[in-house]
């Protein structure tokens, strides 16, 4: 997603809180945000769930929900399906 410049600073106890929050969920294995240091106005999220179910639930939480409009846009969230993820 996209962040208008200037406004990380604004948008950071946001996505602190989203973070806490999303990663309190049983089924969530992995929630995070990597800034890009290219281009700090893009912002990559990362997110591991346990099942389509449990990522659907995600989205209808009370902190989705609660979600400030800060400056953020260009959402363009893509789902992918890993077959099989192990250590190397």
């Amino acid at each position: 997603m996209r962040l208008a410049p200037g406004m990380l600073d604004t948008a950071r106890p946001h996505m602190d809180r989203m973070l806490a929050a999303s990663r309190a969920e049983a089924s969530c294995r992995a929630y995070s945000y990597a800034i890009d240091v290219q281009d700090t106005t893009l912002v990559h999220v990362f997110e591991v769930w346990d099942s389509h179910a449990h990522l659907d639930a995600h989205f209808r939480s009370d902190h989705i929900a609660a979600w400030p409009t800060i400056g953020f846009s260009d959402r363009n969230p893509l789902r992918c399906d890993v077959a099989m993820a192990e250590p190397v």
